[in-house]
């Protein structure tokens, strides 16, 4: 058996190969090695690819190249034909033998490869064997010459085909011709050694056949070395962010920055406007409400009504729309003329139809239930009132009827006896008991308001039982 070692190398590299670029043909056209001009992100992935630096694919990594040399052995077995010419019949004292069937084969081979995918190569080899009749030792000696077209890939099949002269040194000297062809595959290792399998047929004349041919069939390993193989420049130190740093030195690799360790500058944040409105902190005088020039402060409205001070005509006194002036008000009684029944003669301010802007007078019906309202009882810390009651209300019924523009505020009283929180509560359910009764007999609820003063507004005395009557108690209060 043999082994071929093979070695390559590019007799003609480009001038620019050094640098990491270069260009090959294959069958399938031109392919473009990696350019060094690439980005700096393309170097980075390239450094991070194959040990050896080459982010190529696999089966296209230590392939053949261009103008390479190989030099390789090789052995395995020669199966001479029974049929072979390979004896000297003008030699008196041969006769004519077969050979063993099987035979050892060694052997040097060379080879020239001007295109990755197509080369020449030369082989001489010897085959040691024996006659089959007599064992008379023989060397079976092969020398060859063929063209070879191949894969350009790191797995490589092949095909070749080329002429070649086998001879014999057992049955006479002999010489003849042969018709060489055969077929393998190329295993790359690395850039410089390759593995190799081949099964060949040496076509050689026939034993007393003119014209006639036969075959001798070979199947041979080999271990070849690439002779002209450069070592690949290491792959540059890269910049990745293109600032100038290397990467290794680099501590924003990504980042383009500067001097001393290549991140970027520090960027200050930005100075604040806490109020939105266009005026910085720093030259705002107030930072927390958005205002207009000069000093980002908001307008001065100083009526308050909503219009500021140069959109208000009347810029001391709250005022309406469209000019923020109060509307007319001949009689200055706080309603406008436009809703003043009475615009030449103030309203009388007495709680009874306040919103006409009339001058009159609380009718004397409605005024006796104004203040305390007498005849009003409740059952003792109870809220249920008592029958006695119902005349009493059943009049202040007629007149909220009578007068169905009167609003009541009902209050209820207590004097202080017991817990103060107790009698609030008390006197707001009394007074919500009165103010149910009223809603029951047809008045509306919403004319009526209560609250529960408990003890705190007395009348009299508490420390009198009289007192304490007199601060038990309802009463009405015009809104």
């Amino acid at each position: 058996m043999a082994l071929s070692i093979s070695s390559t190398a590019r007799a003609a590299e480009p001038a620019g190969a050094a640098a990491g670029g270069s260009v090959s043909v294959s069958p399938a056209g031109a392919s473009a090695d990696a350019n060094a001009s690439k980005p700096a992100k393309k170097a980075k992935k390239k450094q991070q690819g194959a040990a050896d630096g080459d982010d190529t694919p696999w089966i296209k990594r230590h392939r053949p190249t261009r103008n390479q040399l190989e030099l390789g052995i090789y052995g395995g077995i020669l199966l001479p034909s029974k049929e072979h010419e390979l004896y000297n019949p003008g030699d008196p004292s041969v006769t004519w033998q077969p050979y063993k069937t099987v035979a050892p084969d060694i052997g040097l081979r060379f080879g020239y490869y001007p295109l990755s995918f197509l080369g020449l190569e030369i082989e001489g080899g010897v085959a040691p064997t024996k006659t089959a009749t007599s064992g008379q030792s023989a060397v079976i000696g092969m020398f060859r010459g063929y063209g070879i077209l191949q894969l350009p890939y790191r797995i490589a099949p092949f095909a070749l085909i080329g002429y070649g002269l086998m001879g014999t040194s057992g049955l006479g000297k002999d010489i003849d011709p042969t018709l060489h062809f055969g077929g393998g595959v190329k295993f790359y290792v690395n850039q410089r050694l390759l593995l190799r399998l081949d099964v060949r047929d040496n076509a050689t004349a026939q034993y007393r056949t003119d014209g006639g041919r036969t075959n001798h069939l070979e199947v041979l390993l080999g271990l070849s070395i690439v002779l002209n193989k450069k070592k690949p420049a290491p792959a540059p130190d890269p910049d990745s962010d293109g600032d100038g740093f290397k990467d290794k030195v680099d501590k924003c690799p990504t980042t383009p920055g500067v001097a001393p360790d290549g991140c970027p500058l520090a960027t200050p944040a930005p100075e604040p406007d806490s109020d939105g409105d266009g005026f910085l902190d720093s030259q705002d005088a107030c930072p927390q409400e958005p205002g207009v020039a000069p000093d980002g402060c908001p307008e001065k409205d100083s009526d308050g009504d909503g219009f500021v001070d140069s959109k208000d005509k009347c810029p001391e006194v709250p005022g309406v729309a469209p000019d923020g002036c109060p509307p007319p008000d001949r009689d200055k009684d706080g309603i406008p003329d436009a809703e003043d029944k009475c615009p030449d003669i103030p309203e009388t301010k007495n709680q009874y139809q306040d919103q006409d802007g009339c001058a009159d007078e609380v009718p004397r019906a409605v005024t006796k239930f104004t203040g305390v309202i007498k005849g009003i009882f409740f059952d003792v810390d109870k809220d249920s009132i008592k029958k006695t009651s119902r005349a009493t209300l059943d009049n202040a019924v007629k007149v909220l009827k009578d007068f169905p523009d009167v609003k009541v505020e009902i209050s209820g009283h207590t004097d202080s006896t017991g817990d103060r929180d107790h009698n609030i509560d008390l006197s707001k359910r009394r007074a919500d008991a009165v103010k149910q009764y009223l809603v029951d007999k047809g008045i509306d609820g919403g004319r009526i308001s209560t609250r529960g003063a408990g003890p705190d507004e007395p009348i009299a005395d508490n420390k009198t039982a009289k007192g304490k009557s007199q601060n038990r108690r309802i009463e009405f209060k015009l809104q």
